[in-house]
């Protein structure tokens, strides 16, 4: 995180090098994060609602509890290292609209973390939320990333 200490990090040619390989990191992860989530757990309301509650007619037992606290648990660390990694970064390049786009990701994280397990402790009303936030703090994160390396690469050359 030693770019957090740097004054200007756009002027810096070692550092920015490496920035721009952790945003690229980071774009692949929350790209192959859609592909996982999709073929794992479901990103779609049906999937989702028949990975947590199983479907009888096409014999599928729900999720259990263990496995699925499990795998919250998993989401928050990986949420959590690349938002706050993520957000650093955004924070320090970015001119225009950063506390709005930074709220955005942030909260819409957040939501999607709360929704699942009120979706699957307490009713299936939540699924289709956490559907919505999860995919809005995925497009907001995309941006970031775009943005960022545009802005890196903008003042670099």
């Amino acid at each position: 995180m030693k770019f957090t200490l740097i004054k200007d990090i756009k002027k810096d040619s070692e550092m920015s090098i490496i920035l721009r390989g952790l945003l690229m990191f980071i774009l692949l992860y929350l790209i192959a994060d859609i592909f996982v989530m999709s073929s794992n757990f479901g990103i779609t309301s049906h999937t989702l609602n028949t990975t947590l509650f199983g479907d009888e007619d096409e014999y599928i037992d729900p999720i259990g509890s263990s496995a699925f606290l499990e795998f919250w648990h998993t989401q928050i660390f990986f949420i959590m290292m690349v938002l706050l990694t993520l957000n650093s970064i955004f924070i320090r390049l970015a001119k225009e609209y950063k506390i709005l786009i930074t709220n955005i990701v942030m909260m819409s994280a957040i939501l999607s973390l709360v929704c699942l397990p009120l979706s699957f402790y307490f009713s299936a009303v939540f699924v289709d939320l956490y559907i919505v936030s999860y995919f809005t703090w995925h497009i907001t994160a995309l941006y970031m990333v775009a943005d960022s390396l545009w802005r890196l690469n903008a003042k670099s050359v």
